[in-house]
């Protein structure tokens, strides 16, 4: 099947490696970067959600206003706003865009930022629990010919009803991630996409096994899957791996500015997956790369593909037979690597994924 790529909008420019600097809300750089993935083929670009951020929403609308085709992805915390009005927002937003939005709903595992937006909610099965009433409640606002009642442990609804449906009558699609075993719960429950971090191969094989049998137990069919990376491409392979080397020496160098350091032992699943790779070592399956996990704490997306634009594409084509087909890919240069990606590194991918499918398909999935 064709694969697909997301990309990244920040609010600013600013990474590992780029301390910020300017408005917090950074308009003129908010429309070039979104522009830059337009033009350079992107599928869908991803906004992202924390407790001390601009509203993903209003920027999201924004990124919809200045693009054609582009779609995107909108982070989403359950627990902050209520499911009905949220369900309301997001389909309002789809019929805007005529279709161009999904959902990436984040439970959370930092309890210290939850806290900053008064979520108190301390047990992390807890919290995924609620993320599927949320979800259900979401689904019934969308979907409801009829006002609906529900009665959950954290939410009650009382002839719930919502006007305003998503654009596409198949709904909104919902990406969920998640590691531990009642994110997988929830994602057998609800998931349309289930995303997960730039893996080694066997921890994305025993991934998306548990997320298939979490599918299979709810009577939903699989989700597609979605793995996010941060591709290092250079001229050669040599040239690619000393890339990789200067965005770690210059990480370490600008830690204290930017705040991308391992201060304990991180509170997510995900996180300590990655770190249990790194461990081991940071290079994996030949161009695997997990030497910035490793300094942040495998804070987020921070392993790495390295090589040639060619070796890139392929091991991400590897990625594919296992089953992923969308890629969320970011740089450490945010608006020049995502030029680069969309100049260099999707079409070689497409090009793979076309000849693997017309060949016979996938081998893994």
């Amino acid at each position: 099947m064709p694969v697909e790529f997301i990309g990244f909008v920040g609010n600013h420019n600013a990474s590992e490696i780029i301390p910020r600097q300017g408005p917090e809300v950074d308009v003129a750089y908010i429309e070039a970067v979104a522009k830059a993935h337009e033009l350079g083929g992107f599928d869908r670009v991803l906004t992202a959600f924390h407790s001390w951020a601009p509203d993903s929403l209003q920027v999201s609308q924004h990124v919809l206003s200045v693009t054609q085709r582009l779609k995107l992805l909108i982070a989403q915390r359950p627990g902050f706003t209520a499911p009905t009005v949220a369900a309301r927002q997001f389909a309002t937003l789809d019929q805007i865009s005529r279709g161009r939005v999904a959902i990436n709903v984040i439970t959370g595992g930092d309890q210290r930022e939850l806290r900053q937006d008064g979520n108190t909610l301390a047990e992390k099965d807890d919290r995924y629990l609620r993320t599927a009433e949320f979800l259900d409640i979401v689904r019934l606002e969308w979907s409801a010919a009829e006002p609906f009642e529900y009665r959950g442990r954290f939410y009650t609804v009382e002839n719930g009803f919502s006007r305003v449906k998503p654009h596409n009558p198949a709904g909104i699609d919902i990406f969920i991630a998640g590691a531990s075993d009642a994110a997988i719960e929830v994602a057998g429950r609800h998931a349309d996409v289930f995303a997960l971090w730039g893996e080694t191969h066997a921890q994305v094989r025993e991934l998306l096994g548990r997320v298939r049998a979490a599918s299979s137990r709810n009577g939903r069919p699989a989700p597609r899957f979605s793995l996010s990376l941060r591709p290092i491409i250079a001229d050669t392979e040599e040239a690619a791996w000393a890339k990789a080397d200067a965005i770690l020496a210059r990480a370490k160098e600008l830690a204290p500015l930017t705040g991308y350091v391992r201060t304990s032992e991180p509170p997510n699943e995900g996180s300590r997956r990655l770190l249990a790779a790194a461990a081991r070592g940071p290079r994996h399956d030949r161009r695997l790369w997990t030497g910035l996990a490793e300094l942040t704490g495998a804070k987020g997306n921070s392993t790495s593909l390295v090589g040639t634009a060619d070796q890139v594409a392929e091991a991400m084509l590897e990625y594919y037979e296992l089953g992923i087909d969308i890629f969320l890919i970011r740089g450490f240069d945010p608006l020049v690597d995502a030029i680069t990606y969309g100049r260099e590194l999707l079409p070689r991918v497409h090009a793979l994924v076309a000849g693997r499918d017309s060949s016979g398909g996938r081998q893994a999935a």
